[in-house]
């Protein structure tokens, strides 16, 4: 999955919302959607034992991923992009990460160790996509898990979860071993999340090498 990618695919869902808004400041906005992600974690966090909570959470990540993208484009409608607003949208970007995975990254849901790789694996993700441009490469989107990606999977596994618990298989067992699909999720974050950081490294220095 590399959703980041097709971004330009879903303006029509974006531009005429975007154009409704356009008086709206874009900065605004950002904290809407850095706010709806803190409380995507907190219910991510309780749903263990309300399961309901997961549709909930579900619907406030999709939510909260349509505000961080509304935001930009608002920005550019209205002719108030700028770098201080590019700034602050990659800093509440990573909080909003650390608050959608972390809540279930610290829940019952999953195994704590697993949870901490995750957020590893995230965050080194989206640092070695801006730290190309900051040695002077475009900026890389490129690899196996975005951000956009995150938002898609974020908002599909506890659909699954509540279903599979709704079925009666909430746990799945594997070698003795049992596992919750938002354990499952977590999982993929932590594994492919990292394998995607060095895969940035790869082409950044690649790419940086053929400038030599």
């Amino acid at each position: 999955m590399v959703l980041d990618s097709k971004r330009s695919q879903v303006d029509f869902a974006l531009t005429p919302v975007a154009k409704r808004l356009i008086n709206v400041n874009p900065n605004t906005l950002s904290w809407i959607g850095l706010i709806l992600a803190l409380v995507s974690g907190v219910l991510m966090y309780l749903s263990y034992d309300t399961h309901i909570l997961l549709i909930v959470g579900a619907i406030v990540v999709i939510v909260s991923g349509y505000f961080d993208a509304i935001d930009g484009k608002v920005a550019k409608l209205s002719g108030k992009a700028s770098r201080k607003g590019d700034y602050l949208d990659h800093v509440f970007d990573r909080y909003a990460d650390v608050f959608m995975i972390g809540g279930v990254a610290i829940s019952a849901w999953c195994n704590p160790y697993l949870g901490m790789l995750a957020l590893v694996g995230v965050l080194l993700t989206s640092y070695m996509g801006t730290q190309a441009q900051a040695v002077g490469a475009p900026r890389l989107y490129a690899g196996l898990l975005g951000r956009a990606d995150r938002v898609v999977l974020s908002t599909l596994f506890p659909i699954i979860q509540y279903a599979a618990c709704a079925l009666g298989y909430g746990l799945i067992e594997i070698g003795g071993f049992s596992i919750s699909w938002m354990e499952i999720m977590i999982a993929y974050f932590a594994i492919v999340g990292n394998l995607t950081a060095v895969q940035r490294v790869i082409i950044t220095w690649r790419n940086m090498s053929k400038e030599e």
